[in-house]
């Protein structure tokens, strides 16, 4: 685990002392750190879910509108890079966002055999509904948590996430 990660998770658990080795959590502190991760992406993802579920979509096409609402003519091989699921997963998703008119695809010029991919407007209205429950959540609990431990949390999921990931944010 990330040094800085125990210090966030810390943070939000009152039987912690201020004073304490935040290097050495105790294993009950892990098993309701990862209870709370877990329902705290249930609540995160529970609106939208609802949302998607009228457009006969899931958590995939979520998150591929994102990234190609965020990575504008970003490539098919960069987009299954990100999301990690298989082509045949992203081949139906892409089917299904492209015959809707969500997003389009067009041939790379430099490169003929890349495929890239571009949200639509109706696309962009998508995905800033559901942006829009995703900041209204993440406000909500970062102005409850204080500066400190918004700077914590963003150490903790760094520390989570893959190390070949970490690029994406060194530039922010």
């Amino acid at each position: 685990m990330h040094p800085l990660a125990s210090h966030v998770i810390s943070v939000n658990m009152t039987d912690i002392k201020h004073n304490a080795n935040l290097l050495f959590l105790r294993e009950d502190q892990l098993y309701e750190s990862m209870e709370l991760l877990f329902f705290a992406y249930r609540d995160f993802t529970t609106e939208c879910d609802k949302i998607l579920s009228a457009y006969d979509f899931g958590r995939a096409h979520h998150r591929a509108i994102y990234f190609i609402a965020r990575n504008p003519n970003i490539s098919v091989t960069e987009l299954l890079e990100i999301l990690r699921i298989t082509k045949q997963s992203l081949s139906r998703v892409l089917s299904q966002l492209v015959d809707n008119e969500y997003v389009i695809t067009e041939q790379c010029k430099v490169d003929r055999r890349r495929r890239l991919l571009k949200i639509t407007h109706k696309g962009s209205e998508l995905e800033d509904k559901l942006s829009k429950i995703h900041k209204e959540i993440l406000s909500r609990a970062f102005r409850g948590a204080g500066a400190e431990a918004v700077a914590g949390y963003r150490n903790v999921l760094l520390g989570i996430i893959d190390e070949k990931d970490h690029k994406r944010f060194k530039k922010r």
